[in-house]
């Protein structure tokens, strides 16, 4: 008898995991999913540095916003904040793009403290992006 309501509570919950909308905040994603996520207008805020985007383009369209200097370290968050906000209001998804990824985890889980419900982390930067051969264009420059 245990057992069944063991598996009745699981049936359970799997069901309501498929019934309601995932919970919001930080969603990483790959190469595939970016590209869906591109082809439906989500924006993308790439917060590399500028010697990063001339060294390996950028994706056509991103938002350039640097959070980080060179050594690491943010700069101007809530200014930071405020470009963001001019590009998607927090009730809009944005995507967050940088090298690696290891920049976009603290700035996605910003967003979302600051109110953002989505944002999509490129989980592994934009570097995969590149050896998959995706497009990219040229820094326009200042």
């Amino acid at each position: 008898m245990v057992r069944l309501v063991w598996y009745v509570v699981v049936a359970c919950m799997m069901l309501w995991g498929r019934v309601l909308p995932a919970e919001a905040g930080v969603i990483g994603v790959n190469n595939e999913e970016l590209a869906a996520l591109l082809k439906k207008g989500v924006p993308v805020i790439d917060i590399r540095t500028e010697p990063e985007w001339r060294q390996t383009g950028i994706i056509a369209g991103s938002h350039l916003l640097t959070l980080f200097d060179e050594a690491r370290r943010v700069v101007d968050p809530e200014g930071w904040l405020k470009k963001v906000r001019a590009v998607a209001p927090p009730d809009k998804p944005v995507i967050l793009i940088c090298r690696s990824g290891n920049r976009t985890a603290p700035a996605a889980k910003f967003l979302t403290d600051s109110g953002y419900a989505t944002v999509y982390n490129v989980s592994q930067g934009i570097i995969p992006w590149i050896r998959a051969g995706l497009p990219t264009v040229p820094y326009p420059g200042p």
